[in-house]
């Protein structure tokens, strides 16, 4: 398998899935909610996993695919599996506010191999292949070398969880007097691109989905950066977990945390 071959034909797929929702018919987007506050799905999540997983089977057939909006997820841990999330954002979406992206990640017996993250509102393409480094538009990048006091804190508020929504205000209620600024998007795997190119310097969130991270910390470790759970250990793609990301700097700002 030529992973560099393949990146190219994932990322065609990307591009031209974007573009479904970026050209979206505001006026019909069929809003519904699912499990959690706040957590809604769109015809065009639906619409965008449907196309997306078609031509996925067709650049490489041999691997299984897990998406967001399927009932039922096939395990990750053996073989080649997509873990794809067709909008990440979907509030963003909804609201038109341009913060929203695909994220495609080939995993290999569990291992995440491959990120491909669009976001067609900036026409940027994020990439990484394990071992290879990761880029934007086809050009290398770098996590920051900016500590904390001179840097970004980005999060995610897990909006969709009673139970841990105001721990994660805790948190950065202690952290935000670290750092220079603080900034929520609404879209994990954006956030933690910028970590990777280097617009900000760490990022958290208590509780994800395997889809929402699984391309982005692939593209923050090949950027030279950390990606892992709050409370240490590798992050987990058959189930949900913490996510921590941060440039070598503030790498070790997880330890006092939770």
């Amino acid at each position: 398998m030529d992973l560099k071959e393949l990146i190219k034909k994932i990322e065609e797929d990307a591009r031209f899935c974007g573009q479904i929702f970026y050209n979206a018919d505001r006026s019909s987007l069929d809003i519904s909610s699912k499990e959690g506050q706040n957590n809604f799905v769109t015809k065009y999540d639906k619409m965008v996993q449907e196309e997306i997983k078609k031509r996925l089977a067709v650049t490489f057939p041999d691997a299984v695919f897990v998406g967001e909006e399927e009932a039922e997820h096939a395990p990750v841990d053996k073989g080649w599996v997509f873990v794809v999330d067709p909008i990440d954002g979907t509030a963003n979406f909804i609201r038109d506010f341009h913060m929203s992206c695909i994220s495609i990640a080939l995993l290999k017996d569990g291992d995440p191999v491959l990120g491909v993250i669009y976001n067609p509102y900036a026409e940027e393409m994020f990439t990484a292949i394990k071992g290879e480094g990761a880029f934007l538009n086809g050009e290398p990048i770098h996590v920051s070398d900016k500590e904390l006091s001179g840097g970004f804190i980005i999060f995610g508020s897990a909006s969709y969880y009673d139970d841990i929504r105001d721990k994660s205000y805790e948190i950065l209620s202690r952290y935000e007097k670290k750092a220079l600024d603080t900034r929520r998007s609404g879209s994990a795997a954006l956030d933690m691109c910028a970590v990777a190119c280097g617009r900000a310097e760490m990022f958290f969130e208590l509780r994800l989905c395997p889809w929402d991270y699984a391309a982005a910390g692939l593209l923050v470790k090949e950027a030279g950066g950390a990606a892992h759970r709050i409370e240490g250990g590798d992050l987990t793609y058959d189930r949900n977990c913490s996510v921590f990301a941060a440039n070598a700097l503030c790498k070790d700002e997880w330890k006092n945390m939770v």
